[in-house]
């Protein structure tokens, strides 16, 4: 879109996005949200209360994302969990070989967000809890032993490796995630 027509909510929205991804969320001040946005600090405080109601919209946004993509798998392979399970770990392993790839956003938002009461990392809870609740729906809808506990080692599996594209620590990075989650798939 044409950054002279996007409203400045939406530029406001997209500068913190890319500003929260690449910096952290603490790591960033409302001016040089505003700045990236070609506004004023007061141009952002018109649209966001305050930073962490950004925060909090931006994680929003994310978890849509992610659900979007689990709903997109759900209608492309309606009949089919273990292409639903392992499509989403294709999604996974795709973004954290990505040379600009600077972790999972939800990890590192909670681990700026000390507070658990924070409405962000509140989202962030619920959004993994129905992720690891869908996963083990899946995982026994594609008839795997002990769905829960697939489920389970999935989602460590997912995250571990989102830890270790940050770190560079495992080789064949991808390769490897998704013959893993294969492994569990099999499993039993």
């Amino acid at each position: 879109m044409n950054v002279e027509k996007q409203s400045i909510r939406d530029r406001l929205f997209d500068a913190a996005s890319q500003l929260f991804y690449a910096e952290g969320i603490r790591g960033v001040g409302v001016e040089a949200i505003a700045k990236a946005a070609r506004t004023t600090k007061m141009g952002l405080y018109r649209h966001f209360e305050s930073k962490d109601v950004l925060i909090t919209e931006w994680v929003r946004q994310l978890v849509a994302q992610y659900a979007a993509v689990m709903d997109g798998l759900e209608a492309r392979y309606p009949d089919d969990a273990r292409r639903q399970l392992m499509g989403f770990a294709e999604f996974i392993a795709d973004d954290v070989v990505r040379a600009s790839y600077r972790g999972c956003p939800f990890i590192n938002t909670i681990a700026e967000l000390p507070d658990a009461a924070h409405p962000a990392r509140q989202l962030i809870e619920v959004h993994k809890a129905r992720q690891l609740r869908r996963i083990g729906a899946l995982c026994a809808r594609a008839g795997v032993a002990e769905p829960k506990l697939a489920a389970i080692h999935l989602t460590f599996l997912l995250e571990g490796a989102q830890t270790a594209a940050q770190n560079g620590s495992v080789p064949r990075l991808r390769e490897n995630l998704l013959k893993l989650a294969e492994t569990v798939l099999n499993a039993g």
